[in-house]
C-alpha cells in the first residue's frame, strides 16, 4: 500500500508544480538538442568549409555554432531557474504537510518514533522532490539520443541502428534491479530513523540516565542500532555503486562500439572525414545522455521508496474523531471510571474556577493523567469537558478551553519574546505572567536574549519557568501543569506557588488549575488537593490536612 502510495505522492509533486516542469523541461530539451548539434555542425564545418577552403562558408557555420552555443547558454540559465525553484517549493510543501500530520491537533496514528519522523520530513521530503530533477533529465537525455541516433541514421544506417537498438535494450537490462534498489534504501532510511530517534531520546534524558547508572546500557543499546543503520546504509551504497559501475560500463562501452564503427567506415571510405568527426563526437556526447538513462531506475526507486515513506505519514489516520463545538467558557472537567495504562477506574472533577493539586504515588499513573488529557484515546469510561466528552470536541476548541503543560516541553531557536510571547500581545499580560513563573530573573538581560534549539543555552530551571510562562500568557480556562517546578530552588519555587495562585485565581481571575506535583509550595496554595494511588482516588483534602494527619503523604511530599 505504501508503494502504491508513494507512487501517487510523486503525480500529485508532477501535477501541481506542472508549470514550472514542463517550462524547465523544454528548455532543457532545447539545451540537450543544442548540445547534440555541436558535433553535426563541426563535422559540416569540417566538410563544407575546410575542406574546400570556403572562407565565407567558414564565417557562416561559425556564426550559426555561435547562436546554438548563445541558446545553450540561455536555456540552461532559465530552465535550471525554473527547475530550482520547483523543486526547493515541492520540498517545502513535503515538508510543511510532513510536519502538520505530525502536529495535527487529533493526533497522529502512527508507530514511528520522533526521530524517524524527524527523516521523513527532511531528507524523505527532498528526496521525493527530485523527481521534479529526474523527469527534465530523462526527457533531455532522450531528446540528445534521438537527435544523435537520427544523425548517425543520415551519416550509416548502421550506425544510427546500433544506438536505436542497444539503448533500450541496455535499459531493460538496467531496470530489472530496481525493486531491489528501491527495498534498500527503504531499508536504510528506516534505520536511518531509528537510529536518530533513539539519539533523541538519550540526549534528551541524559541527567536521568547518569542519575541511574544506566548510560552504559543507553550507549550500548545506541551502538547496536546505530551499527544496523550503518550496515543498511552500506547495502544501499555498494547495490547503488555496482549498478552506477555497471551502467557506466555498459553506456561507455556502447559510445566505444560506436566510434570503433565509425573509424572502420571512415578507414573503408564508407563516410567522410567530417561525417568521422561527426560520429566520434556524437559517441563522446552520447556518453552523458546514456549514462543518465542508465541510471533512471536507481533515481526513481530511490524517489519512490522515499515517497512512500512521506506517504505513510501524510496519508496516515488521526487518533481522534472529528470533534463537535462546545459552548464558551464551561471548563469544569470530570473524569469518571477511567482506565487506561496504569489508571484503574479513576474519579477526578475539577470545578470551574478551582485549584486543584494532585499528588500521585506512581510516576507512571501521573504520566497516563496527562497522556488521556492531552490525546484522549485508548481508554475505558468518561472524560468530559463541560459535560461531552473530550475526544468529541473539536480539537482547536478543545485547547482554548484546556491547555496541558507536560514535565518535558520544548523550547525553540529564537529569542525569550518568540518563546514566551507566542502570539505578540505583549505589555502588562505578558510582564504578569512572566513575574508569576519567576521568568522575569531569565529576562534579566531582556526579552531579545537568544535561546538555542531546546533551550540548551539555559539551566533547566530556566526552561522550565520559559515554559510555565508561556502556558500562564495562554490564559486558558482551564489549564494543567505537571512538575513544573522540579528544577528550580525552593525560594522560588514559593515564589512561582504564590505567583500562579495570585494570577489565576485572583479576585479578577476564576480560572481553573490542575497541578500534579509532589511540591509542598505548590500544593499549599491549592484549594484541595486529590491522591492517587494504585490508579485510582484514594484520598483528598487539604495540603494542611495531609501534611497532619498521613504519614505517606508526608514521606511522598514533604521534603
Amino acid at each position: 500500500m505504501s508503494k502504491e502510495h508513494g507512487i501517487n505522492i510523486l503525480r500529485r509533486a508532477v501535477a501541481r508544480n506542472g508549470k514550472r516542469l514542463w517550462t524547465g523541461t523544454a528548455l532543457a530539451g532545447v539545451y540537450q538538442l543544442c548540445a547534440a548539434l555541436v558535433p553535426i555542425l563541426i563535422g559540416v564545418i569540417v566538410d563544407r568549409a575546410v575542406g574546400t577552403g570556403d572562407v565565407v562558408a567558414l564565417l557562416t557555420w561559425i556564426a550559426v555554432l555561435a547562436l546554438v552555443f548563445l541558446v545553450m547558454t540561455l536555456t540552461y540559465r532559465f530552465g535550471a531557474r525554473q527547475l530550482q525553484r520547483a523543486i526547493a517549493e515541492e520540498a517545502h510543501r513535503l515538508r510543511v504537510e510532513v510536519a502538520a500530520q505530525i502536529l495535527h491537533p487529533r493526533g497522529l496514528r502512527t508507530d514511528r518514533h520522533t526521530g524517524d519522523l524527524l527523516t521523513v520530513s527532511t531528507s524523505d521530503a527532498d528526496l521525493t522532490s527530485y523527481v521534479l530533477d529526474h523527469i527534465p533529465r530523462i526527457t533531455s537525455s532522450l531528446v540528445a539520443a534521438t537527435v544523435s541516433a537520427v544523425t548517425l541514421l543520415l551519416i550509416s544506417r548502421p550506425l544510427g541502428l546500433i544506438v536505436l537498438v542497444a539503448t533500450p535494450v541496455v535499459l531493460a537490462v538496467l531496470n530489472l534491479t530496481a525493486p531491489l534498489i528501491a527495498r534498500r534504501v527503504a531499508d536504510q532510511q528506516e534505520q536511518s530513523g531509528r537510529a536518530t530517534s533513539l539519539a533523541t531520546d538519550l540526549v534528551t534524558g541524559l541527567r536521568p540516565l547518569r542519575g541511574i547508572g544506566a548510560q552504559d546500557a543507553a550507549a550500548e543499546r545506541y551502538r547496536v542500532v546505530s551499527r544496523r543503520s550503518l550496515a543498511a546504509t552500506v547495502r544501499a551504497a555498494r547495490t547503488q555503486n555496482a549498478y552506477l559501475s555497471v551502467s557506466t560500463t555498459l553506456s561507455t562501452l556502447l559510445a566505444g562500439g560506436i566510434a570503433i564503427t565509425a573509424g572502420w567506415f571512415a578507414l573503408t571510405g564508407r563516410i567522410t572525414v567530417g561525417e568521422f568527426i561527426t560520429v566520434i563526437g556524437s559517441a563522446q556526447f552520447l556518453i552523458e545522455p546514456f549514462g543518465v538513462l542508465a541510471v533512471v531506475p536507481s533515481w526513481f526507486a530511490a524517489a519512490r521508496a522515499a515517497a512512500g515513506r512521506v506517504a505513510s505519514v501524510t496519508e496516515a489516520g488521526l487518533v481522534l474523531p472529528e470533534g463537535l463545538l462546545t459552548s464558551e467558557g464551561v471548563t469544569d472537567l470530570r473524569l469518571s471510571g477511567v482506565t487506561a495504562g496504569t489508571l484503574a477506574g479513576l474519579d477526578l472533577h475539577v470545578r470551574p474556577g478551582e485549584f486543584v493539586g494532585v499528588v500521585a504515588r506512581r510516576p507512571a499513573d501521573a504520566e497516563t493523567l496527562v497522556r488521556l488529557l492531552t490525546l484522549p484515546h485508548g481508554y475505558d469510561g468518561d472524560i468530559l469537558l463541560g459535560g461531552q466528552k473530550l475526544e468529541s470536541v473539536d480539537r482547536s476548541h478543545a485547547r482554548r478551553l484546556l491547555h496541558v503543560e507536560p514535565h518535558r516541553t520544548d523550547l525553540f531557536t529564537g529569542t525569550l519574546a518568540s518563546n514566551i510571547d507566542v502570539r505578540g500581545e505583549g505589555g502588562e499580560r505578558l510582564t504578569a505572567a512572566m513575574r508569576a513563573a519567576a521568568a522575569d530573573e531569565v529576562a534579566a538581560a531582556g526579552l531579545d536574549a537568544p535561546v538555542s534549539e531546546r533551550g540548551t543555552n539555559l539551566s533547566g530551571g530556566q526552561r522550565q519557568r520559559v515554559a510555565l510562562a508561556r502556558a500562564l500568557l495562554a490564559r486558558p480556562p482551564l489549564l494543567v501543569l505537571h512538575d513544573p517546578t522540579t528544577a528550580v530552588d525552593a525560594m522560588t519555587e514559593h515564589a512561582i506557588a504564590g505567583g500562579i495562585r495570585a494570577l489565576r485565581h485572583g479576585p479578577d481571575a476564576g480560572y481553573g488549575t490542575v497541578v500534579i506535583t509532589s511540591s509542598p509550595a505548590l500544593l499549599a496554595v491549592t484549594d484541595r488537593v486529590v491522591v492517587i494511588g494504585d490508579g485510582t482516588v484514594v484520598a483528598e483534602g487539604s495540603h494542611a490536612e495531609f501534611s497532619a494527619a498521613d504519614e505517606s503523604y508526608r514521606r511522598a511530599v514533604l521534603r
